[in-house]
Order: structure tokens, then sequence, then C-alpha cells
């Protein structure tokens, strides 16, 4: 690898998670903004309300309307995970994923790993995740031919009861060598 390539590859990994990051925030603040809309009452103004997209335009504006209503937020979470899981083969441990449950979530979570073009069976599904604590090492439930697969991470946030009180949902891509 030339010194060139090596001043490149930091870059790009900054790039990279300065992209996730925002997709992170706008992911949370749609998450938030969908769940103040749907624990709302049945009035007409709140049925319109459930119609809002929010967007990088509007994120702001939206959070300033939820301060003002009477609501305790259930929890919030912050997403660190790698976002291309490398594996030798289908059947084998990845070398490179890695799940983590920041110290500062306030939920436990667990995830269920789509193809993006078929959620209904998931390729992986983890175990809760407690605060504080990370995956890595992680093997498919469901093993793939070589290739690259576009899916979808769906995390559940979840509660003592280890009920589900929200979801979020990342793009990642699975690469399988062989």
């Amino acid at each position: 690898m030339s010194g060139q390539d090596q001043k490149m590859e930091p870059n790009k990994k900054k790039q990279t998670t300065i992209l996730a990051i925002i997709v992170i925030i706008l992911a949370i603040a749609l998450a938030v903004a969908v769940l103040f809309l749907l624990r709302k009452g049945g009035d007409e103004e709140d049925k319109e309300r459930r119609n809002v997209v929010v967007t990088e335009e509007n994120a702001e504006e939206i959070a300033a309307q939820m301060t003002e209503e009477d609501y305790v937020e259930p929890g919030y979470y912050t997403v660190n995970m790698t976002r291309e899981w490398h594996f030798s083969k289908g059947n084998e441990a990845s070398d490179n994923a890695r799940v983590d449950n920041l110290p500062e979530n306030t939920n436990p979570v667990y995830l269920d790993v789509f193809l993006a073009e078929d959620e209904t069976e998931p390729v992986y599904s983890s175990p809760i995740i407690p605060v504080g604590s990370f995956l890595e090492k992680i093997s498919l439930d469901r093993p793939l031919g070589a290739g690259e697969y576009d899916c979808v991470a769906v995390y559940h946030l979840v509660d003592d009861e280890q009920d589900t009180i929200s979801t979020l949902r990342i793009k990642i891509k699975l690469v399988v060598e062989s």
C-alpha cells in the first residue's frame, strides 16, 4: 500500500463516520417525531401531524414543537456499529462486525438484519445487548453465498420487560468473500 493510499483511508473513514452520524441524527429525530405523533390522541390536528415527514430542513422545528408538549421520551439510542460486515465464508464469524450499546444510551437493544429486498426472514438476530455492552465475532443465522448484500439492521429498544418501545432502521452491507 502506498503512502498516498494510507492517507486516503483515514479520510474516507472520517467521511463515512460523519455521514453515519448525520444519518443517525436524522433517524433519531424521525423516530422521536413518529413516537410523539403516535402517542397523541385522536383529534383532527393530531391526525394531521402524523403525516409530517422529518427532513433536515424541518427537524429543528419539529423538535421544538415536541418540547412544548407534555411528553416524556421513553429512551434514545446512539448507534455505534460497523456498517460493512466482512465474512471470509458465509457460515463463519465476521472479522470486523461490531455492534455497541454505548454507556450513554438508556435502553437495552437487540437487532435483526434483513436482506434489503426481503424483510420477511432475518439473516441475523442478536441477543439483547445491555447498555454498555457490545457484540463482535458475529455469525449469520442463515449462511449466505459469496457476494455483497445490501441489508437493513432493525434495532429494537426494549424496556425492563424486554418489550419493544421503539425501533430504528439502519442500512448496512454484508460482504461474503467465498
